[in-house]
């Protein structure tokens, strides 16, 4: 297995920039085991039986982009992993740029009463950051000062687009920690979920706070050789009582998003029995795991030679998903974050 063959050319134009309007309109590229269908995401009752089970992530993102200086230079910082401070304040680790200007002991000013000091400095452009502040007090500066953590790809002037910050939040959005939107879920408006709700189609919500290493390339020659950053998530009992008895009922389980179904795939037993949990998981789904609480995924368009375009290969096949994405590109599907969407049909193990 190599990294390249995970890889696709995609024209920047097929790139969205905005969701759609309404988010429901969204395309949605049905890939089943024998055909490709074209539909919409607002389909989706239609396409699910009475008695399936779709599993939502309830993170919620924060604006954990921050625009600052050390002294005369401009520096910019993605907050992406809390960590353990002394009492009084706060850590996280961030991406900075250009972590080159800075050094242990500096402090960056981000607005006249919010700053953080340079903990320590790792590889990369990674930095962790304190703040002289506790966790109530942080996030008050981060709503007032923070930017929504874009992906890359998604164009914005300094300081991003004010209607990033309802743009990129899920209607399921109930518990912080995200710094990036499990993009799924985006789709799903008050009118779907009424719909579903009148097919009969059940629902629950787990928690996955998605972190920023789900935009890092994997630069390995092997796959198996990408060391994937661990995010924290939690299961709780009634959810996993739900999605239990949704299967022993005969219905399917519908992960609505990677992050979703990498949480589900981490507390499930070998028999497909999903535990309540609690903690950190680190799991890289590879063609040929077998999937063991997992029916059906509905997911956006995955970037090239990333861990989510190979767990979609893993989960459908991999040349059945190189078709897939080769008719979306011919059709012109909107990819990555704010783009389309698809529901897979596990292929068989």
């Amino acid at each position: 297995m190599k990294t390249a063959d995970f890889d696709f050319e995609l024209p920047r134009a097929l790139v969205a920039q905005h969701p759609a309007a309404p988010r429901d309109a969204a395309r949605l590229l049905v890939v089943d085991t024998d055909r490709l269908t074209d539909r919409l995401v607002r389909d989706l009752p239609t396409l699910l039986a009475p008695g399936d089970i779709l599993v939502c992530n309830d993170t919620r993102v924060i604006p954990t982009r921050l625009f600052g200086t050390r002294g005369e230079a401009r520096i910019e910082v993605t907050l992406h992993r809390r960590e353990a401070a002394p009492a009084g304040t706060v850590r996280w680790r961030a991406f900075a740029r250009p972590a080159r200007r800075l050094k242990p002991g500096d402090r960056v000013d981000f607005a006249p009463d919010f700053h953080a000091t340079v903990a320590a400095k790792g590889e990369g452009g990674d930095v962790t950051l304190a703040f002289d502040a506790d966790d109530a007090g942080l996030a008050d500066a981060l709503a007032r000062y923070g930017a929504m953590p874009l992906p890359p790809y998604i164009g914005r002037e300094r300081g991003g687009d004010v209607r990033d910050r309802g743009d990129y939040q899920t209607i399921f959005a109930a518990r912080d920690g995200a710094v990036a939107a499990p993009t799924a879920g985006l789709h799903f408006t008050p009118g779907l979920l009424r719909a579903l709700d009148d097919r009969g189609i059940r629902r629950t919500t787990v928690t996955l706070h998605v972190g920023a290493g789900t935009f890092l390339p994997v630069t390995a020659e092997d796959p198996r050789h990408h060391h994937m950053h661990a995010e924290v998530g939690e299961i709780g009992t009634d959810a996993a009582e739900a999605i239990n008895a949704a299967r022993a009922a005969g219905g399917r389980v519908i992960a609505v998003g990677s992050t979703a179904l990498r949480l589900l795939e981490t507390a499930a037993d070998a028999d497909g029995r999903v535990r309540a949990f609690t903690g950190e998981t680190d799991i890289f789904i590879l063609p040929g795991y077998r999937f063991r609480a997992v029916d059906r995924l509905l997911t956006n368009f995955h970037l090239p030679r990333s861990t989510l375009f190979m767990l979609v290969c893993a989960f459908a096949g991999t040349e059945r998903m190189q078709q897939a994405y080769a008719h979306a590109k011919a059709q012109s599907y909107r990819f990555y974050s704010y783009g389309d969407a698809c529901l897979l049909t596990r292929a068989e193990q």
